[in-house]
């Protein structure tokens, strides 16, 4: 009998393993320059903040370090969450270049509540660089 408690418990402990809230200190914000600080990148989420399981798009901004904007870079999408050890449940995209240094990524969605992290990997005028972004998700889910 206690094997047939113990198993249900053991396996509620293993699926909310890492459901911890994000860190106190955790830098959620918008604008940001990259690793190496080679271009300065700003993510817009939508409007209206995204539900759960519901796809959406953001727009993307990047810079030089001098304020000009980047034209012509070609950016990859990556993310997931790190406390649950599993990345996007989608591959977002950047689907058009925007005027003055912007991009449209489509495509994002976030399966849960939690920190969820957007990783961009810029490559423009001969430059590669990185960044990531630190999102916590509190919205309910989509009805």
């Amino acid at each position: 009998m206690l094997r047939l408690i113990a198993l249900p418990l053991f396996l509620f402990t293993l699926a909310t393993a890492g459901c911890a809230a994000a860190p106190a200190d955790l830098d959620v914000s918008l604008k940001r320059p990259t690793d190496a600080g080679r271009f300065i990148v700003t993510l817009q989420p939508p409007q209206t903040a995204p539900a759960i399981n519901q796809i959406h798009s953001w727009t993307i901004s990047v810079a030089t370090p001098a304020g000009a904007p980047v034209k012509g870079a070609r950016i990859g999408v990556d993310g997931g969450m790190p406390q649950h050890g599993h990345g996007l449940p989608t591959r977002p995209r950047i689907t058009k270049e925007l005027p003055d240094g912007n991009y449209l990524m489509e495509g994002m969605k976030f399966s849960m509540t939690g920190w969820w992290e957007i990783k961009l990997a810029i490559d423009a005028s001969g430059e590669t660089d990185k960044v990531t972004f630190n999102r916590v998700i509190e919205t309910r889910a989509a009805r």
